[in-house]
């Protein structure tokens, strides 16, 4: 398992969080072959098919293999074509321990046709032996809020992480030690300490064969440096900074942030895909789409709450998700991004909510379940135009005449500018004395 060191980060000493509050906290940490059609990220033809190649990158600890395997072409939308109703299912701190969570899912999404993205803490591959390794922007080395891995843990992830990619699923990052709030935590770091923390996030994946001295284990299949676009920060902390340093990386998008379920915008040359805020059931406001959350307004500052609450707070959970999802689907269209940790507060009470969730949701027409990295991928190839143009639907809000009007007619035309140093006034006057 993942070394018994590791603790909730991001405090269940926290408050219970309403209105766009951020909630995370560290995850406690779903194998089979890939099959069926094998398509280049993007619709681009690779060089090389999957399996066909095996060029191993550094110690081996990763590999290039081929294009990732079944992904999903993304097509431009025809004139008047009504978009899909995307579903992101997101997992941070994504890690194989006992209780065999990131194995489940893998599974739960494969029955229910759900591709989604694991956020790597790049911690759980490193040994705790070698935890100097290690040193956080403002902290010492070797300091981590949520652990290290061990041996069993550092295999049995890699194993995971190796099966999801070949299965589509994207891996992402979570970043390392996972510290939150004023005191050293990722909303004080500048850009180039998250500079410094990306490359040791990458650093503990692209090394950990060496690290946990486990030469003889099969390598992950992918180049890290290259699969490596997105992420959230801990705690929804310091996305601003994390911005501006991850555009030079290579990064394509972040969901660290906080908003109502409309249609995604580019931030600093990056998707900007949130966290939303969505239905409680039963209460008179909304929290954040993600477990956590969900928890803190149920049971407060534990995470072992009434178990004669358990099972409500699980339908509480997967009701207001639904809701959230039903009016997306017949509203606005917006992408519904749900973020989750491999945890067991309140009886495990949400991973049911979830897994329900996944099977309620992904299963429907003309919806998609994806990682963000394909999401990313479909909004690059729209119109800019197109989703600005959605942007302006708001929560639930379905186009009036239809979506084939909608999208056609697109934005009214810009009204004309009058020239340099001529005034509404002057205008007006201008046009009266023409008429006279």
């Amino acid at each position: 398992m993942i070394a018994a060191t590791k603790k909730i980060a991001g405090g269940l000493v926290a408050t219970a969080l309403v209105l766009g509050a951020a909630g995370c906290s560290g995850s406690q940490p779903a194998e089979s072959p890939a099959s069926g059609p094998q398509k280049a990220r993007g619709g681009v033809a690779a060089p090389d098919a999957p399996g066909s190649v095996n060029r191993p990158i550094g110690d081996g600890s990763t590999a290039y293999t081929g294009a990732q395997p079944n992904v999903r072409k993304a097509q431009k939308l025809k004139p008047g074509e009504k978009p899909p109703q995307f579903v992101v299912f997101s997992w941070d701190g994504a890690g194989e321990d006992s209780q065999k969570l990131f194995s489940h899912f893998r599974e739960v999404g494969k029955k229910y046709n759900a591709r989604m993205t694991y956020f790597l803490s790049g911690v759980y591959m490193l040994p705790e032996e070698k935890r100097s390794l290690y040193t956080a922007p403002q902290h010492e080395p070797g300091r981590s809020d949520i652990g290290f891995g061990d041996l069993q843990g550092i295999k049995d992830t890699a194993t995971q992480v190796r099966a999801a990619w070949l299965e589509g699923n994207e891996i992402g990052t979570h970043f390392n030690g996972h510290f939150c709030g004023p005191d050293g935590g990722v909303g004080t770091w500048s850009v180039d300490e998250w500079k410094s923390e990306i490359s040791q996030a990458k650093s503990f994946v692209k090394n950990w064969k060496t690290n946990a001295g486990l030469k003889n284990m099969e390598a992950l299949p992918f180049d890290y440096d290259k699969e490596l676009v997105g992420a959230r920060t801990p705690c929804l902390e310091g996305q601003k900074n994390f911005m501006l340093a991850a555009k030079d990386l290579g990064f394509r998008y972040d969901s660290s942030g906080i908003s109502k379920q409309i249609w995604p915008k580019k931030t600093d040359g990056l998707w900007d895909i949130p966290l939303q805020l969505v239905p409680v059931p039963g209460r008179a406001f909304e929290t954040l789409s993600m477990d956590y959350n969900f928890m803190t307004n149920q049971s407060g500052t534990t995470s072992q709450g009434d178990p004669s609450q358990h099972a409500y707070w699980g339908d509480q959970m997967r009701d207001g998700l639904r809701q959230a999802f039903d009016r997306a689907y017949q509203g606005n269209r917006a992408p519904l991004i749900i973020g989750n940790h491999f945890e067991s507060w309140n009886g495990g009470t949400y991973m049911r909510a979830v897994e329900e969730s996944i099977k309620g949701m992904c299963t429907q027409k003309e919806v998609r379940c994806v990682p963000f990295r394909e999401l990313a991928d479909w909004l690059d190839a729209q119109d800019p135009k197109v989703v600005e143009w959605m942007r302006t639907l708001d929560v639930g809000e379905a186009p009036k005449e239809g979506w084939a009007k909608f999208l056609t007619a697109g934005p009214p035309p810009a009204p004309p500018t009058a020239p340099a140093g001529v005034t509404q006034a002057e205008e007006q006057a201008e046009a009266a004395a023409d008429e006279g």
